[in-house]
């Protein structure tokens, strides 16, 4: 009997997912636990196997679709098999309802696709009133909306006019819309035509979107790289960009004498074999510090959200992770409550996990407090940027050496940099500097901290 594989639900709060890779096609043959298809969210990968033996019979998404959880994504049976009444209307062409979609508006020019032998499309296939309604099979849509087409500009063939997807592989094919005027200009140049979406109604290519080709065929010229910007990578961007655009972010800047800390884990390191103790970092020791402090200062350990400032009783830190697809902030749940040795060997799997793309999404929330660390990298200063709906940030950047009176005497000591970022609609600088007033102390004297 087939079995139909559906998406998966990653996560409690996953609505859907890309298909990032098919690596099986339809006809070919399966066993239990191949790999069937990769998965993207916004977070991370994951590969999605066969639940059975068999034939793929039928494939409903390719590459590239973003597809809501539970949806039919292919059906596995035996070669020949009926499974007609296996597939959903969703994904069956033929006998897909008519989805319908309101055009309000009226297209005033004339257009037409260029070809060898263009054709003028007339103002019946072109020009609908803003009453009536086009009819287009899902299936088209989908095409239509992967592909950059606008199938209001597209003549249906199919039942009373309904939009198939042949006829939006037929526009597809055909090529570009142009206005009458684009057209007229086009048909006078030699060389490249026009292959982008048009700015005008309906997507339709006019004299201006020529003007812009014409600079873009110049820069062509010029050797560069192009990259498209991967699904986690535009996440990023649009939370970078809401999170400066709505909170009112300062940040506070201060160093600490890395001495203790230092010294202290040289003193793990020397004794790891014997102590069983993992390999402790110094951002470890930063983290298990920065999770005692904030017991004492709540307002930092909180969520703004709706003008009502939520205060946490425990610390779930967020720990900054550079990937190879981008920054992800894996969370260190109730780390007040943890060991400096279980911090450790939490914060190395959630990193390990982020870097192969295999976290779990639930793993990534729920964070009251964000600590990131550059210093690593050399950097010597810099502004963290909020994750909201958290109010503050804690970034940690490089050792630098400075001087300071040592009983009449000057003396070298390593200074660590801290720099903390805070929503200033919830809380004030000084509550902020009071904060890391008492971090730095809990680091200067670790040891004290960790008796505590």
């Amino acid at each position: 009997m087939a079995t139909v594989m559906k998406m998966p639900k990653i996560g409690l709060s996953e609505e859907s997912s890309i298909i990032s890779k098919w690596h099986k096609r339809k006809g070919d043959r399966v066993n239990k636990g191949d790999v069937l298809f990769t998965i993207e969210t916004d977070k991370s990968t994951f590969d999605v196997e066969a639940e059975t033996d068999g034939t793929i019979l039928e494939m409903f998404f390719e590459e590239g679709d973003e597809v809501k959880v539970l949806s039919d994504v292919c059906i596995i049976g035996q070669q020949g098999e009926d499974v007609t009444g296996l597939i959903s209307s969703e994904s069956d062409a033929g006998e897909s309802p008519v989805a319908e979609v309101k055009n309000d508006q009226r297209v005033d020019e004339s257009s037409c696709r260029y070809q060898e032998n263009y054709r003028i499309l007339t103002d019946e296939q072109m020009t609908k009133e803003s009453t009536d309604r086009i009819k287009i099979s899902p299936r088209a849509k989908r095409l239509a909306e992967k592909n950059g087409v606008d199938f209001r500009t597209v003549a249906g063939t199919g039942p009373e006019g309904r939009i198939i997807e042949r006829d939006i592989i037929d526009y597809i094919e055909n090529g570009p819309l142009f206005t009458a005027s684009a057209l007229s200009e086009v048909q006078m140049r030699e060389g490249r035509l026009y292959t982008g979406e048009g700015s005008g109604i309906g997507g339709r290519i006019t004299t201006k979107d020529l003007a812009e080709m014409q600079h873009h065929v110049q820069m062509e010229t010029q050797e560069y790289e192009e990259i498209e910007l991967s699904n986690i990578r535009k996440i990023i961007a649009k939370n970078m960009l809401e999170s400066l655009s709505n909170t009112a972010q300062l940040t506070l800047h201060t160093s600490f004498d890395a001495t203790e800390i230092l010294s202290y884990r040289e003193k793990i390191k020397a004794a790891g074999e014997k102590t069983g103790l993992t390999n402790i970092s110094i951002n470890d020791l930063i983290l298990f510090a920065v999770s005692r402090t904030l017991l004492n200062h709540k307002i930092l350990n909180a969520h703004l959200v709706n003008d009502r400032l939520l205060i946490y009783n425990n610390v779930n830190l967020g720990v900054a992770v550079d990937t190879d697809r981008g920054l992800m902030v894996p969370t260190l749940f109730m780390a007040n409550k943890m060991s400096l040795n279980e911090i450790s060997i939490v914060v190395k799997d959630l990193v390990e996990a982020c870097r192969k793309g295999s976290i779990n999404p639930d793993n990534l929330k729920g964070g009251t407090f964000t600590v990131t660390n550059l210093g690593s990298l050399g950097v010597e200063a810099f502004t963290p940027i909020l994750n909201p709906p958290q109010v503050a940030i804690l970034g940690v950047n490089s050792i630098t050496y400075k001087v300071k009176p040592v009983d009449g005497n000057f003396t070298y000591y390593p200074s660590m940099g801290l720099s903390l970022t805070f929503d200033h609609r919830a809380v004030d600088g000084a509550p902020a500097a009071r904060f890391l007033n008492e971090l730095v102390y809990n680091l200067e004297n670790f040891t004290l901290l960790l008796a505590k």
